[in-house]
């Protein structure tokens, strides 16, 4: 295998945006055409190496040879605004073991399979509050402020112990974070976060709830770890990474399968093909896509080299389309075996809350379809706003009816 690296390559920037908000961006398609590895320009000129083959994105993701540890010099960031936070303290995302192992470690017990289906009885319960007020106010409905947000949003304040009357301010700080406009609101999101996060351990610390986060104060409390900046980083990539993932997901998740209707019927006619259809919907949707890595070692891969300090990125959904792994890749079919995309990454950084998404997707999506069996889109698909390719993929807004 040649990874491709004349000049037409060079010139594919990363990321770019999507034209179909369930489409890979076709500017890649000359990348999807030369799997599994190429090379792509980021915003600041540098060249790195981009992953777009299935199996060569989980042999790589599992490699100890790839860095995740942002603080690293020369690290790869594909936008102007993770750049600017790139050196703040992080959690399990941006760091390595064993730093990496220990977080996990503690966090693993609240985000197994089990754990996940012990919380249905409160997702469901929050869902159908959702769906309850939606529809007592009547069509038409704006579902992302509605419900898709709001959803995973009380879902992660309850498993975490964070006020939801909170909910406001932290919904807005992530969506700097994450979406800008700028370099400086990005920083001073994080700011904001950290000192709210702050302020909510120090409160745990004098009167302890029932929470993720409190069990954190109450573990740094009795033998001194994590570090008080530990905890507070871990609380931010917690609340932020599990609301805003989860409600794009919603929104996107939605907005598919009112644009695919025979799926949609199938899907009604046979609510049991719901985990299946979650699995394609990661596969297809690939809402995180660019997953960051720098190499501390060469690599070779086929008759090319990673060599050590280069970055490395992964096209999620490029690599969640590969055909040798998935015939007509961008069909949405219920039935194909899709449970080994890379939607939740791969590897010992795998997304730890994974069984929760899944559980909050299957009832979020099964209850919406469900109890609104007239659902369908309020305004013309193509007039309907969504998220640009520098963040994380998903519907700025959603107008329904039924």
């Amino acid at each position: 295998m040649t990874a491709t690296a004349g000049p037409a390559r060079r010139a594919v920037a990363f990321p770019q945006d999507r034209s179909c908000p369930y489409h890979p961006p076709t500017a890649y398609d000359p990348l999807r055409a030369d799997r599994p590895l190429a090379r792509v320009t980021l915003f600041d000129g540098r060249s790195v190496w981009l992953v777009t083959g299935h199996t060569l994105a989980r042999r790589l993701l599992a490699d100890p040879r790839l860095s995740s540890d942002r603080t690293r010099p020369g690290f790869p960031v594909p936008t102007p605004r993770l750049a600017a936070v790139r050196h703040r303290r992080t959690a399990l995302l941006g760091v390595d073991d064993p730093r990496h192992r220990d977080q996990r470690r503690m966090m693993i017990p609240e985000f197994t399979v089990r754990r996940a289906t012990e919380l249905r009885p409160r997702i469901r319960e929050i869902v159908t509050g959702r769906l309850d007020a939606m529809i007592a106010q009547g069509p038409p409905a704006e579902l992302v402020s509605a419900f898709a947000l709001p959803v995973p949003s009380m879902v992660i304040c309850a498993l975490l112990g964070v006020p939801y009357a909170d909910h406001e301010f932290f919904e807005a700080q992530s969506r700097r974070l994450l979406r800008g406009p700028g370099p400086a609101d990005t920083l001073d999101a994080r700011d904001r976060l950290e000192e709210y996060l702050g302020d909510l351990v120090d409160r745990k610390l004098r009167e302890p709830g029932d929470g993720i986060l409190d069990e954190l104060v109450a573990r740094q409390r009795r033998d001194g770890t994590p570090e008080r900046a530990d905890l507070i980083a871990l609380g931010i990539i917690l609340l932020v990474a599990g609301h805003e993932t989860t409600a794009n997901m919603i929104s996107l998740g939605t907005f598919t399968l009112l644009r695919h209707p025979e799926r949609l019927a199938e899907l009604r006619a046979d609510p049991a093909l719901l985990p299946a259809a979650v699995e394609e919907l990661m596969r297809m949707l690939s809402i995180a896509e660019g997953l960051q890595r720098m190499a501390v070692a060469d690599i070779d891969v086929g008759d090319t080299v990673i060599r050590a300090g280069e970055g490395v990125l992964f096209a999620t959904s490029v690599i969640n389309r590969d055909e040798s792994v998935y015939a007509g890749p961008d069909t949405l079919d219920w039935h194909r075996p899709a449970r080994h995309h890379v939607a939740f990454g791969f590897g010992i950084h795998q997304c730890l809350g994974q069984n929760l998404a899944r559980a909050e997707l299957e009832i979020a999506l099964g209850e919406l379809l469900a109890r609104l069996p007239g659902l369908a889109l309020a305004a013309p698909a193509e007039e309907i706003p969504f998220k640009p390719g520098d963040t994380v993929q998903g519907m700025l807004e959603l107008p329904v009816t039924w």
